[in-house]
């Protein structure tokens, strides 16, 4: 999350639902409002700048900050002047805790406001654009941020229940009141609602989605996290700072910080630092099994974005999420190459216009072809993507390779052993010189490849190791050998990161006014030529491997079996290049923040049992079509 941590970077055929477009007749005086389609898109033939704007407060079902008083959430308007009895329009939502500290997007927007207390200038584009095409937009600030009450408590229910609470009164289920005091009813909409965020933002839309909350048609989460406890956590080690989710709450909070004191508290005794067990605190804040938002309630259309060299809202987010969503949930996903990234900086006019044509489909009932076309839109390198019908490829296969004492990779039964040291250190210094003895991890690469071959969904990894303490961060990193030039994700400075650079220029999307003029800097891809390029990781507290919510130190000199999954990918090897598995310990790139070491590594000595040691890969051989 680029602003959830430090990172900040200058149905086949029409819905079955009653449709309010048409194609618009000539202008009378006497005319009819009504939304414009031509082309399976809808039109902007409304005025942004006569737009209506306002605002409400909605009474959440929670009272966060223990004042006796359920939390007031803020809400932020702008619909078409038209809008009404006569007219009524579908609502795009984006509820965030950024619009006031750090910002919104690699622009770090904030909100503005006129003297009337209303909003001049809504941060992204989505007000500049969905606007005069007929849809009003809800600006909602998450619980605890900016100017709606209470605690913010880093994804916790209150976070997800203030934005029910929005989505239920924009169906006449809850209510709200203006700055008088005074009810307000949402007359002017139909009640359908999308909601959309990048990191966090996208956390909130799949969260809310997860109550299973009618009037939420869709949701576009972008690099949104699914379990806060993997936010923080990898298989028991800890990644990035010490006590995160209190830091995230002071970091959007600009009330005193005496107002949530306790509620920090007990999100830092609940978080559990000493030992990084899951627990029902965690649990709690699982938005794929957990007690308030889970996958299989969800009702909503799904178009999500997820990158695959995402290190700070890592892969297993979007796929274990995506994959415990219910068989009927319409979705739709793009899959990247890039960092922590709304695509809108990336792929910019392909964004916009699919997520145009997405929720026209979804909202307004547009007969377009969005959901006729494949499910799933790869990057896979520099300016080359391709399409699926699902994620991961379903054309993938199991491969089992092992590793051997003599460095090799392949399908091959091995024998002997291996041993290494846990000590932390980067993936740079972990993949160099792969042919070189190193005494802090072990190397095996495959024979050149004859043809490409691509990665598609998540490796596990088995290892029969002996450890000669209780226990050791084991570590694996799996890499591309072969001098290419390929998107370099790692880079951060003020013009580049995440995988993209700014080249200059702005664009501007749809219509503007002095205070929001929808215009946005330009960026492309940042490349870099490497011979080697580190594809995916994982890691795991060795005494977590029976279980993340209890630890079972293992006896020193016992052999043991231990399993478990890397982070997924969708990657393609080239011909020629090797594949690589390095075993390691404790991966100091994990830790985001440089200025605490939470993993030092154990300095315990790994035995590693080669003949029941491997690595299975969901494999596509061959070089996609296009």
């Amino acid at each position: 999350m680029s602003s959830l941590k430090r990172r900040g970077f200058l149905a086949v055929v029409a819905l079955a639902i009653p449709l309010v477009v048409a194609v618009a007749p000539a202008a009378s005086a006497t005319a009819k409002p009504k939304i414009k389609v031509s082309g399976g898109l809808t039109q902007p033939v409304f005025s942004y700048k006569d737009a209506i704007r306002e605002h409400v407060r909605v009474p959440s079902t929670v009272d966060s900050d223990g004042d006796g008083k359920k939390d007031l959430i803020r809400v932020d308007i702008i619909r078409p002047k038209e809008s009404g009895p006569g007219l009524k329009v579908p609502v795009i939502m984006h509820q965030s805790p950024y619009f006031g500290e750090p910002g919104v997007g690699f622009e770090v927007e904030k909100k503005k406001y006129g003297a009337d207390g209303n909003l001049t200038k809504f941060p992204m584009f989505y007000d500049n654009y969905f606007v005069p095409r007929g849809y009003a937009l809800v600006s909602v600030d998450m619980t605890g941020t900016r100017l709606s009450d209470g605690c913010p408590t880093s994804g916790g229910p209150s976070d997800v229940l203030g934005g029910k609470a929005v989505v239920d009164w924009l169906n006449g289920r809850a209510a709200a009141y203006d700055a008088k005091g005074a009810a307000v009813k949402a007359s002017w909409t139909t009640g359908r609602t999308g909601m959309i965020g990048h990191s966090y933002e996208g956390a909130l839309a799949m969260a809310v989605a997860g109550t299973g909350v009618r009037g939420l048609e869709t949701i576009v989460p972008i690099a949104g996290p699914s379990s806060w406890y993997d936010m923080w956590r990898a298989n028991g080690t800890l990644t990035d700072i010490k006590d995160g989710q209190a830091w995230m709450a002071v970091r959007i909070d600009e009330d005193p910080d005496e107002k949530c004191a306790a509620v920090r508290r007990r999100m830092t005794e609940g978080s559990d630092d000493a030992t990084g067990n899951d627990n029902a605190y965690w649990q709690e804040l699982d938005y794929r099994t957990g007690p308030i938002s889970k996958a299989r309630n969800v009702r909503a259309s799904v178009f999500s974005v997820m990158g695959m060299q995402d290190r700070n809202v890592m892969a297993d987010q979007f796929s274990t999420w995506w994959g415990r969503l219910p068989r009927t949930v319409q979705r739709k996903a793009w899959v990247t190459q890039y960092g922590h990234l709304d695509p809108f900086w990336a792929r910019r006019n392909v964004w916009v216009d699919t997520l145009h044509q997405w929720f026209d489909h979804e909202l307004m009932g547009v007969a377009n072809d969005i959901t006729r076309r494949p499910r799933v839109d790869v990057q896979l390198g520099p300016d080359r993507w391709i399409t699926q019908a699902d994620w991961p490829a379903p054309a993938a296969r199991t491969t089992t390779l092992r590793p051997h004492q003599d460095g090799s990779l392949d399908r091959k039964p091995s024998t002997g052993t291996a041993s290494y040291l846990d000590t932390a250190q980067t993936e740079i210094a972990m993949a160099d010189n792969p042919d070189t003895a190193n005494p802090n991890r072990l190397a095996f690469l495959t024979p050149p490849l004859k043809k490409a071959m691509r990665l598609s969904g998540t490796p596990s990894v088995s290892l029969r190791v002996t450890l000669n303490e209780p226990t050791a961060n084991l570590g694996v990193v799996l890499v591309d050998y072969g001098t290419d030039t390929r998107i370099d994700y790692r880079e951060r400075s003020a013009t580049s990161a995440e995988g993209l650079k700014f080249i200059g220029g702005e664009d501007c999307v749809g219509q503007s006014t002095d205070d929001d003029d929808g215009c946005y800097l330009k960026a492309g891809d940042n490349l870099a030529t490497s011979d080697f390029h580190v594809v995916t990781r994982g890691i795991l507290d060795a005494q977590n491997h029976e279980s993340l919510s209890h630890q079972a130190p293992l006896t020193p000199g016992k052999a043991y079996q231990i399993t478990w999954k890397t982070l997924p990918l969708d990657y393609e090897f080239k011909a020629g290049h090797r594949l690589g598995l390095i075993l390691t310990g404790t991966n100091d790139d994990l830790n985001l923040d440089e200025s605490s070491n939470v993993e030092p590594g154990t300095g315990a000595k790994v035995t590693v049992d080669l003949a029941d040691t491997s690595i299975s890969l969901p494999l596509v051989n061959g070089t996609p079509s296009k």
